[in-house]
């Protein structure tokens, strides 16, 4: 018997189309932005910081679920 809590397709699915949406979404403003905005996008770690900050968090609410 499959654990109740563990996703299914659709809900991968949707977490995928999310992911998705937001990363375009981050490629269209940071071609909008004016030079100097984008050079700090692409010239600094912003991303590796977004990414860890992000990581983080989801470990975190893994971390924090409670269990059955």
């Amino acid at each position: 018997m499959p654990d109740p809590r563990q996703p299914g397709v659709r809900e991968v699915l949707i977490v995928a189309a999310i992911v998705v949406i937001v990363v375009l979404a981050a490629a269209a403003l940071t071609a909008v932005l004016p030079s100097q905005g984008q050079e700090v996008v692409f010239r600094t770690p912003l991303l590796i910081a977004v990414l860890v900050v992000g990581t983080s968090f989801v470990l975190w609410r893994i971390l924090r679920s409670p269990r059955p």
